[in-house]
């Protein structure tokens, strides 16, 4: 069976260090090389949504919508200068993370225009700064980082999602924001790009660690004395049956200055564990990972309603499965993952989902998703990506009220 160059470098590349394997430009002035890649993507997605009520006298609601938007990425552009010297290599990253999706009443003013009243302005209007960094080290020692890169938790598990390249789900990226969630919050937690200072190992045997301190999230309490801190250890092997196992964690306090504290203040920490693994074309990836106090892992961001007001703990667990196949140019997969919290809402007793105010005894939210996708590669930059992903999102403690997603989506993608 014909091999076909893998884009996953170039995602490994967009997400997490700008690697200059894969590049559209590349020059060199004096001692500094300057590297340029990016991406750009377009999607048509179709959505349905039902609100589903089985307390006397509810019903279904069924709403449908349609959009062309970005989908787990946004456009990316990568500016990467590297160099060395006195035996430390160095780099400097910069990006820029556009997207194509349009809020405006008015056809063809693009988001965010709100000239006349003819639309809205929007937060997610803005060009998104993923990557500003610089770093430097060698081989023996490793290598130290400063900046705003992706996080170390969550990390591996978005680098493995087939929706990466694609779509996803819908559920918790209303349109029209820059992007969707993919599986985020379905299975995992998003990892999001942050300020940090990371130390990364070198690589002994496929064996590497890296841990950092992060800019730390208020979410208890009113006061952050120390930095976040997150880490993760790798183990990479090739041969016949290529694979990687890999662990993780993040922990981060808060403080009160005034006593008694309006709200709690706590330990907030996280683990995870994944692997996969490949068998010729066919490969595989597992995942879990538990949480207190890190927030909605439902909506996948880390520390957003922490706390709920009487200063409740999230408690917040999940795991994903995957497996994907390769015809020649084609991929075919199939996803599944589960995400449940209980307790830690900003409104205490209380969930909002599309918009709908539902009470609920104890805060028991679980959202479970599977997608089905196909992706082709029409040549050395182009993937064209097709999927269907369906939702669930189920009040363990009120059985009355579900809500359930369905989202088809065509289009694809440039790497550069």
């Amino acid at each position: 069976m014909k091999k076909i160059p893998s884009v996953r470098p170039l995602v490994l590349a967009l997400l997490a260090c700008g690697s200059t394997a894969s590049h559209a430009v590349s020059f060199t002035q004096n001692d500094v090389t300057l590297d340029i890649n990016g991406t750009i993507n377009g999607f048509y997605v179709n959505r349905e949504a039902k609100t589903i009520d089985r307390a006397p006298g509810g019903g279904t609601t069924t709403t449908n919508n349609s959009a062309l938007t970005n989908g787990l990425l946004p456009g990316w552009i990568n500016f990467v200068a590297t160099t060395q010297a006195n035996g430390q290599d160095i780099k400097a990253h910069i990006s820029f993370a556009p997207g194509i999706n349009n809020n405006s009443t008015v056809i063809g003013l693009p988001i965010g225009n709100n000239a006349g009243g003819a639309g809205n302005t929007n937060p997610y209007s803005q060009i998104d700064t993923r990557n500003v960094y610089f770093q430097f080290g060698n081989n023996s020692w490793g290598t130290l980082k400063f900046g705003r890169d992706i996080g170390l938790f969550g990390q591996n598990i978005i680098l493995s999602d087939m929706t990466l390249l694609g779509v996803g789900g819908t559920s918790n990226a209303g349109i029209p924001y820059n992007t969707t969630f993919g599986m985020i919050g379905h299975g995992y937690m998003y990892t999001g790009f942050q300020p940090q200072i990371t130390y990364t190992t070198p690589s002994v045997g496929g064996l590497q660690g890296a841990a950092g301190i992060f800019q730390p999230s208020s979410f208890a309490g009113n006061e952050t004395k120390a930095p976040g801190f997150q880490a993760k250890i790798d183990y990479d092997w090739k041969g016949k049956v290529p694979g990687k196992v890999w662990g993780g964690l993040v922990t981060q306090s808060t403080s009160c200055s005034v006593d008694p504290c309006a709200t709690k203040s706590f330990t907030a920490t996280g683990y995870e564990i994944g692997a996969k693994a490949g068998f010729g074309d066919f490969e595989a990836v597992a995942y879990g990972f538990k949480g207190n106090g890190l927030g909605l892992s439902t909506i996948g961001a880390q520390f957003l309603g922490g706390s709920n007001g009487a200063g409740n703990k999230t408690d917040s667990q999940g795991y994903f499965l995957q497996g994907t196949y390769k015809f020649g140019a084609t991929k075919v997969g199939i996803n599944f993952g589960e995400n449940k919290d209980k307790d830690g809402y900003t409104l205490d007793n209380t969930r909002t989902i599309n918009g709908v105010l539902r009470a609920t005894p104890d805060n028991q939210i679980k959202n479970r998703a599977v997608t089905l996708g196909v992706y082709h590669s029409l040549n050395k930059y182009i993937t064209l990506v097709g999927e269907y992903n369906q939702e669930k999102i189920t009040n363990v403690a009120d059985t009355n009220y579900d809500n359930k997603n369905r989202t088809l989506s065509f289009g694809g993608l440039i790497f550069f």
